[in-house]
């Protein structure tokens, strides 16, 4: 046995033994609340670089599979879903809107067709998460949206992409925040921002191959029956076949949650090692859904805050995930852009995404010693910045295209948020998952509506409206996370104060 004052907690080979509440996992990782009888041991320079390199050679090689297995399904996941979100953005600016003549607000209704879909499925997604096994319940709805995915290619009417869209939504709904309370299920809190954080640049990933898709298709137009004058329909053919077999392999990869894993390949004292992994890190085990479970969750500042906090996220980067580059280069006379470079050019944006994202990472991990603050309120003003210049529009042109690239250091900070909320939430498994499914769910509800009145496509390519909404909901971004911190301090401190009186 291991003792902290009048703490017990279990002593494993090849583990910190932190008191599972008041431990690790609960402990800011601000200097001030620091407490030296329950630090971790000082890192080895290796850990800097990736954080299994110091620890013993069981973990090591628990976080092996982990990765391999969870890492590779949730990216791999995540990036068809993103390449089927923002294909109909491609498709719309590479013929779709000439061949079904959609020359007003339809990509509008379209985009918020899938977002209902989406945000309807969210939280009743993932608390069938803490019934229902995830290694069956979401492959299962990623060969529900593959097929549905087909069907795009066949559509001749708005209508049709409408209906198929909101059904794509709601299948759709059950990976992010789902993946996200898997991933939260099975790493410590020195681990867990820079998985969150590989797992969401999946998504500029997706974004980037999307557009260097559709200019490898051009030549596919015509082909099979599909449309000839602009090849778009090929678009969702390819990305459905690129989708059936990550589908598939969810079956097989996803290995549920520690204290339910059949995982075929962890052995039985892995399987035990990672659920006591899980105890000293104080994320708690699955409980029976209960009236007074639902007041204390709903009573807490946790899921408000953290919700806010998302959504500010989410929206002040719909200037990035709407085609608003794209549409740019596609309304410029002088030079006048193919469509080819009108794909590709707007990619610059997800590669800087993908950049920072991993950069935000490794520096929260490491340099703010677990602190996830500082890079949102980073990503935060530079997103401010590129927006506010967009809405101003008359600056000079490489300034421009300036703005529209680094405007992807707002986009990365997705896997910070959903990590800090695994350690906020870490507790109450049951809370963990409402909270993350409403974060997503509430950001994506103002995503529906949202560009139906600030992203209006008669207003492109200026958008005056649009980057004024996302360099303000930038700056509520930075205050939310600042107030999250001051409330996570004090709630630290209470815990602290408590545990030494008992």
């Amino acid at each position: 046995m291991a003792y902290y004052g009048d703490s017990k907690v279990v002593d494993v080979k090849g583990f910190d033994a932190d008191p599972p509440d008041i431990g690790r996992a609960a402990t800011s990782s601000d200097e001030d609340l620091a407490d030296p009888i329950q630090a971790k041991p000082k890192r080895k320079w290796q850990s800097y670089i990736w954080d299994s390199l110091d620890k013993s050679p069981e973990e090591r090689r628990l976080l092996f599979k982990l990765d391999a297995a969870v890492l590779t399904f949730a990216t791999l996941g995540y990036f068809i879903k993103y390449l089927d979100q923002i294909n109909i953005n491609n498709a719309f600016v590479s013929g779709m809107k000439e061949d079904l003549g959609l020359y007003k607000n339809q990509l509008n209704y379209m985009q918020t067709c899938w977002t209902v879909g989406y945000v309807i499925g969210e939280v009743p997604s993932n608390m069938i998460l803490t019934r229902v096994r995830p290694s069956i319940w979401i492959p299962a709805m990623e060969l529900t949206w593959t097929i549905l995915t087909f069907s795009l290619s066949r559509c001749n009417s708005a209508s049709s992409i409408y209906a198929l869209r909101f059904f794509i939504g709601l299948a759709e709904s059950s990976f992010y925040p789902g993946m996200q309370y898997v991933i939260g299920s099975w790493y410590r809190r020195d681990e867990l921002a820079k998985r969150s954080c590989i797992f969401h640049t999946a998504s500029a990933i997706g974004s980037m191959f999307s557009g260097y898709l559709m200019a490898g298709v051009y030549h596919l137009g015509g082909k099979g029956g599909l449309k000839g004058q602009v090849f778009w329909q090929w678009l969702f053919v390819v990305d459905g076949i690129i989708s059936l077999p990550i589908a598939i392999s969810g079956f097989f990869l996803l290995p549920d949650v520690p204290e339910i894993t059949r995982a075929w390949y962890l052995t039985p004292d892995e399987r035990a090692y990672a659920q006591k992994r899980m105890q000293l890190e104080g994320r708690a085990d699955r409980a029976p859904y209960t009236k007074a479970k639902f007041k204390k969750i709903f009573t807490s500042w946790h899921i408000y805050a953290l919700a806010i906090l998302y959504t500010t996220f989410n929206n002040a980067g719909s200037g990035v995930s709407q085609p608003t580059f794209a549409q740019y280069l596609k309304d410029s006379k002088d030079p006048k852009y193919t469509i080819s470079q009108i794909n590709t050019y707007p990619t610059t944006t997800y590669a800087v995404q993908i950049v920072s994202t991993l950069t935000y990472a490794w520096t929260s991990d490491s340099i703010f010693r677990g602190a996830r603050w500082p890079p949102i309120v980073f990503g935060g003003v530079v997103s401010i910045i590129a927006y506010a210049s967009l809405a101003v529009w008359n600056i000079p042109v490489g300034w421009h295209w300036a703005c529209y690239i680094i405007a992807g250091c707002g986009g990365g900070l997705s896997g910070l948020c959903m990590a800090w909320a695994h350690e906020i939430c870490s507790g109450d498994n049951e809370e963990r998952a409402i909270v993350v499914g409403t974060m997503n769910e509430l950001a994506y509800v103002f995503q529906a509506w949202l560009p139906l009145v600030v992203w209006q496509q008669v207003e492109a390519p200026e958008y005056h409206k649009g980057f004024v909404t996302s360099a303000c909901l930038a700056a509520a971004m930075i205050v939310t996370a600042l107030v999250i911190r001051v409330l996570w301090k004090r709630e630290l401190a209470k815990k602290r104060k408590v545990g030494a009186v008992a």
